[in-house]
């Protein structure tokens, strides 16, 4: 199966998902609400960890070029030093807008007294 298939069968099981739960009853939604819960939080921690370490190759991919280029042509180093740094800061923010984003998804997560209710409810106890 090929990466364009894979892709296409996944975003159709995730889109019919989520409108079926739009289309389910109430209790249905608040069994599955748990679950949504959870899988913000464990997507909250896991992209941020992508981002940081997204980010984190950029740097030292950036830094390396820098320091060959000053290593080949040391009188130009002034200029390759400037232009790292505006080029770490871009990729510095690019982490941060992760991180604003994972900060806005946590936020969306109810106070957990409610979330144990739901889950003691989905349960029968």
């Amino acid at each position: 199966m090929s990466k364009k298939t894979l892709t296409g069968v996944l975003t159709a099981v995730l889109v019919l998902g989520t409108a079926s739960m739009a289309l389910a009853g109430d209790e249905a939604v608040k069994a599955a609400g748990m679950w949504v819960f959870f899988g913000i939080a464990i997507a909250c921690g896991a992209g941020i960890g992508l981002a940081a370490l997204g980010t984190g190759i950029g740097m030292g991919n950036a830094i390396n070029g820098a320091l060959q280029g000053t290593a080949r042509n040391p009188e130009a180093g002034g200029k390759i030093m400037t232009t790292m740094i505006i080029g770490l800061a871009l990729i510095e923010s690019l982490c941060i807008y992760a991180l604003v984003i994972c900060f806005i998804m946590v936020f969306k997560i109810p106070d957990m007294g409610k979330l144990f209710d739901l889950i003691v409810k989905s349960l029968g106890a």
